[in-house]
């Protein structure tokens, strides 16, 4: 694993799942469904936590969808799903959570955004009313605050007192300072309310790379509070998965963030858990955390001109994602095992014996065999139309070989 030093938080408990102080990076995701819908909400909360979301945030912005809250957490129960359920709250959140108390104690946290949980005088009495219900129930907190719905309030004091300087800053850095400060002033007022300390995650989102790296730099040099990091609003396919990647790198590797979610867009009819294995893929690719074999693949060349080391590669890939649910729960260590899957005798070799397990197949104009190496040594060539389904079972075989069982 990475040797990053993490900036040094407070623990938060949210179900059985503790954030910050240390613990490994939590990896979160949010559904699209109507929460209304119970039986669809359900099915996507189960996909979310079998890809490996370890937090799953739901919409509950009605009544319709409060009412469905507790009647989902049983069914996830019932089907042996025990990931813990985010309520995020628009506007209403102070009504739902007293008018609907099983949903308030089905949750295991409440997102609120200071910019809209209320205007004016409303502002303060409705975000009293979410934290007295988090009190009442034990129930941590996270303070969302995002720059699409900043407290315009707050925003306009902080361009009054920059106008007055002598020399006014850049109004960009205005908005950071005005996104931290609405962080931690309301994370000051829920403290003053009642609300611990080790209750409370703070979030300043934006969804722009500079502006992300930061406004988090300051808030995280500001206060001790476990942090949730995001580019919000990130896009679809590769530009929110790069820009993503790009942003919470950056902050990962200076040791800021306790609980990271990836906030892609998906195609319509796409895989919502995708934005669970880029968190995945995120972390393991920096060395902060292990969730699946990694499978090292070259990307091709004129000596690859078939295209079977690609099917190979992509068949393998998805072999163990698959398998991996099944692996994790036997076997100790398997989630650090690496693999190799190459085009050619150029890298191949070199690149299966850094392997724990690697296979390199013939590239264009050489002879149609395909040598396994396992710990770095040759121990077997493939040959024929049946490589993939031998390279299998050669892992399945290392894998029940090299990791120990575990102790139930």
């Amino acid at each position: 694993m990475a040797l990053i030093e993490r900036h040094k938080s407070i623990a938060v408990k949210i179900g059985d799942i503790v954030v910050g102080d240390g613990a490994p990076v939590v990896v979160q995701s949010m559904t699209n469904t109507d929460t209304a819908d119970a039986l669809s909400t359900v099915a996507q909360v189960a996909v979310l936590a079998q890809a490996g979301s370890e937090l799953v945030r739901i919409t509950v912005n009605t009544e319709a969808a409060a009412a469905q809250v507790a009647s989902i957490r049983v069914q996830l129960d019932e089907m042996g799903c025990h990931v813990p359920l985010v309520g995020d709250f628009h506007y209403n959140g102070h009504t739902l959570l007293t008018k609907y108390p099983d949903c308030a104690a089905a949750l295991a946290k409440y997102r609120i955004n200071p910019g809209n949980v209320g205007f004016k005088d409303k502002k303060d009495q409705q975000f009293t009313v979410m934290i007295e219900q988090a009190i009442n129930n034990n129930k941590p907190v996270r303070i969302g605050v995002n720059w699409g719905s900043l407290d315009q309030d707050l925003l306009a004091r902080f361009m009054d007192d920059n106008a007055k300087l002598a020399e006014p800053k850049d109004v960009q850095l205005v908005v950071h300072d005005a996104l931290v400060a609405s962080a931690l002033e309301s994370a000051a007022l829920a403290e003053e309310i009642g609300l611990p300390r080790d209750h409370i995650i703070l979030s300043c989102k934006v969804s722009a790379m500079q502006d992300l790296i930061a406004v988090y730099q300051m808030l995280a040099d500001k206060c001790d509070y476990a942090l949730h990091l995001g580019l919000t609003e990130a896009g679809m396919g590769s530009k929110g998965i790069v820009a993503s990647t790009a942003a919470l790198s950056v902050l990962l590797q200076q040791g800021i963030g306790d609980t990271i979610r990836i906030s892609l867009t998906p195609e319509p009819g796409g895989d919502r858990a995708r934005e669970v294995i880029v968190a995945q893929e995120i972390l393991q690719s920096m060395g902060i955390r292990s969730f699946t074999p990694q499978i090292a693949a070259c990307p091709g060349c004129g000596r690859t001109t078939s295209t079977v080391f690609q099917e190979l590669a992509d068949d393998i890939q998805n072999y163990v994602r698959e398998k991996m649910p099944e692996w994790g729960a036997q076997y100790n260590g398997v989630e650090d095992m690496q693999a190799a899957v190459m085009g050619c005798i150029v890298n191949g070799p070199g690149e299966s014996k850094h392997a724990n397990i690697g296979i390199s197949l013939p590239g264009t104009g050489e002879q149609p065999v395909a040598p396994v190496f396992i710990d770095g040594e040759k121990k077997m060539t493939l040959r024929g139309d049946n490589i993939a389904a031998g390279f299998k079972q050669i892992i399945d075989d290392y894998v029940a070989k090299s990791y120990p069982l575990k102790s139930h």
